[in-house]
């Protein structure tokens, strides 16, 4: 298993449900990976996983929500490495994502924005000289099927991961000539908790972080998916096979 042998990825919010998984598989498959996270016993416990089971990691602790945060943190994994290969931007708040429109704010949805699409976009900016040194940079970021579909409830969030996608889809023409390509994922994944009855999908059931969301990540990863760029793969179980007419 040695499909991102040589490489050096950075997986954002790596510190729990999808971000963990996929930074886990990445150096299953020879990946050095840079674990950041807001909370230091989950980057610890990644790290400690990783290395336990043969892989090379580091554990870089990072608020998102801060700029200069984000420039340090990549910076540190540059700088450990000698370049970066592969973003996956994964973070969210997990606390301020549900809120009907009649009650949404402007702080709450603000909270959405500063920890998606615009930290997104200061990671991006911040990798792209090394993503363009690699000569097959990636980036893939983690929407959500929440914005496409208008999930009741979900205002700030499905807000803020549409805003993800058009971010995805201008940077994949902005960045092809530097041979990086730039993707989304949204997932229908069970990381609110697995008490939570499944959104209606052809399967009947939450996607796997490890199983199912993971490997689709690892896949946009990959010289596989060279020609792909500007597109957003929906593991999701055919929630929304109407949903793009």
């Amino acid at each position: 298993m040695t499909r991102l042998h040589g490489k050096v990825a950075i997986v954002i919010g790596a510190g729990r449900g999808i971000g963990r998984a996929t930074a886990k598989l990445f150096a299953a498959e020879g990946a050095k990976v840079a674990v950041l996270s807001l909370t230091q016993a989950n980057i610890d416990a990644v790290v400690a996983d990783i290395e336990a089971a043969g892989g090379v990691a580091i554990g870089v602790r990072c608020d998102v929500g801060d700029a200069d945060q984000i420039k340090a943190a990549v910076a540190e994994v540059a700088t450990t490495w000698g370049g970066i290969d592969i973003l996956v931007n994964n973070a969210f708040d997990s606390s301020a994502v549900f809120s009907p429109v009649l009650d949404l704010s402007a702080a709450q949805l603000q909270r959405n924005f500063d920890i998606g699409p615009v930290a997104y976009l200061r990671t991006m900016q911040a990798c792209h000289p090394y993503l363009k040194a690699s000569g097959q940079g990636r980036v893939i970021n983690l929407g959500s099927a929440g914005g496409l579909l208008g999930m009741v409830g979900y205002a700030p969030y499905g807000m803020a991961k549409e805003a993800v996608r058009a971010l995805t889809r201008v940077a994949a023409r902005e960045w092809g000539a530097d041979k990086i390509t730039v993707n989304n994922v949204m997932p229908i994944a069970d990381t609110f908790g697995s008490d939570r009855p499944p959104l209606p999908n052809v399967f009947d059931r939450n996607g796997s972080p490890e199983e199912d969301i993971a490997p689709v990540i690892l896949f946009l990863a990959t010289k596989d998916a060279q020609f792909i760029t500007g597109y957003s793969l929906t593991p999701d179980g055919g929630m929304i096979i109407d949903a793009a007419r």
